[in-house]
């Protein structure tokens, strides 16, 4: 006798899986799976044949989370919605999740139109709509942060650890420049880097002296970075998103390649806009590469 075929339940407000599954409109196999990941469990097991039995109230609680798997949900986010029960806790979370996933389809269907264009032979085109110039940046002296990172987890470290050497700056004679972040090697969802932040300083003693206190929790160093001229491109708070960005980079490498330039040093990005206040139009960031 399989369990679907059960029909001496231990209650009479228990139902077998088989009746439960037909109420919730699911499989056995669904309920089976959901009660191993911990989702909805049965409200009663007996212990001689192992047979799971359910309540009636535990319908909607089977659909809401057939439901959330519908939207692709990871299970740990499923088993915080369900556990939140039905209300504006629950209808947050929800909302969370998708305004995650609105984002990263956007991200990707960015991209998608990004790599056509490569793959059609668009490449100048997309190229063209970014100017390129060269500036000669002084010798600077600059307290640093790196750190191996995933492209996912770039844009969050990059806020926090400028905020954090702007914060430290300004204890040893202020930012005397505009603060960038180094590449020593790509950034990606398979490639960790590293990433450097640096914020030039005014007072090089009192920096080295910062960072031997504090510098250790967050491998934080000071350098001297030499005159460097930067062939650049400047682009808006919207164009920093990846992947446009990497199309600015790469106008720029092309800019270089025409001028017969090369590069002199890891490429960068310099953050010289409140980033917070700035609108999705407004510049906000050169990306830029040292040449000779």
């Amino acid at each position: 006798m399989t369990e679907d075929a059960v029909v001496d339940v231990p209650d009479r407000d228990l139902l077998t899986i088989g009746a439960f599954a037909a109420r919730a409109r699911l499989s056995a196999k669904a309920l089976r799976l959901y009660d191993r990941l911990g989702l909805l469990s049965p409200a009663h097991v007996d212990e001689a044949t192992g047979y799971r039995y359910y309540r009636a109230g535990q319908v909607e609680r089977a659909r809401l989370v057939a439901m959330l798997r519908q939207l692709d949900m990871p299970l740990a986010r499923i088993a915080e919605v369900v556990a939140a029960g039905d209300g504006p806790t629950a209808a947050g979370l929800l909302g969370a999740y998708w305004a995650d996933v609105e984002a990263r389809v956007a991200g990707q269907r960015t991209l998608a139109e990004y790599l056509r264009g490569r793959l059609s032979g668009r490449s100048s085109e997309m190229y063209q709509r970014f100017a390129v110039e060269t500036v000669d940046v002084p010798e600077q002296v600059v307290i640093t942060e790196k750190r191996h990172t995933l492209a996912d987890e770039l844009p969050a470290w990059i806020g926090a650890s400028l905020g954090r050497l702007e914060a430290a700056a300004r204890e040893c004679g202020g930012v005397s420049g505009v603060p960038y972040v180094a590449y020593h090697a790509e950034v990606s969802m398979e490639s960790d880097g590293p990433a450097e932040a640096c914020v030039p300083v005014a007072d090089e003693a009192a920096a080295r002296a910062w960072a031997e206190r504090h510098g250790r929790a967050w491998e934080t160093a000071v350098r001297v970075e030499p005159a460097r001229r930067l062939a650049y491109t400047r682009i808006t708070k919207a164009q920093v998103a990846h992947p446009q960005i990497l199309a600015a980079f790469e106008a720029v490498e092309e800019w270089m390649a025409a001028q017969g330039l090369t590069p002199a040093g890891p490429c960068r990005e310099l953050y010289f806009a409140d980033w917070e206040a700035a609108g999705a139009e407004d510049p906000v960031c050169d990306v830029a590469f040292p040449v000779s």
